[in-house]
């Protein structure tokens, strides 16, 4: 009986930081639809990197948090109407991974498309973002 419980306990602690990144990740895109840089920086490490994956090509975007904050503001300068949620999203213990759709709107209506994401995390900080090409 003890032996379950140890095993049970520690299940419900290992589950624990995963879900509480999965929020972390949820309050990151709620800061990206406010187009609030400042509050999207506050849930990322110093030496955050961003990464963008298509096919075997991997380009760092942005690597630091100051870097994080102007080029997200240049983004949300040259794409006033865009916004992001999590269709689905899992975790492990030290990263999450989400399909996150896109969406906004140009001269000819409304545009979506989907990616794959993965936020990796070290001491309750997003410390790398990879985000794969779009499908659309």
């Amino acid at each position: 009986m003890l032996s379950f419980c140890l095993m049970f306990t520690s299940v419900t602690f290992s589950s624990e930081p995963s879900s509480l990144h999965i929020k972390t990740v949820e309050r990151f895109i709620t800061a990206f639809n406010a187009h609030d840089s400042s509050a999207m920086a506050s849930f990322v490490g110093n030496d955050i990197e961003w990464l963008s994956i298509s096919g075997d090509q991997i380009t760092v975007e942005v690597k630091g948090k100051g870097n994080l904050i102007e080029s997200m503001n240049a983004y949300f300068k040259s794409c006033p109407t865009c916004s992001s949620e999590l269709s689905s999203a899992i975790s492990s213990i030290n990263k999450v991974s989400a399909v996150e759709v896109a969406s906004w709107k140009d001269a000819r209506g409304s545009k979506s498309q989907r990616a794959v994401s993965v936020y990796e995390f070290s001491e309750g900080k997003i410390i790398r973002v990879y985000y794969f090409s779009a499908e659309k």
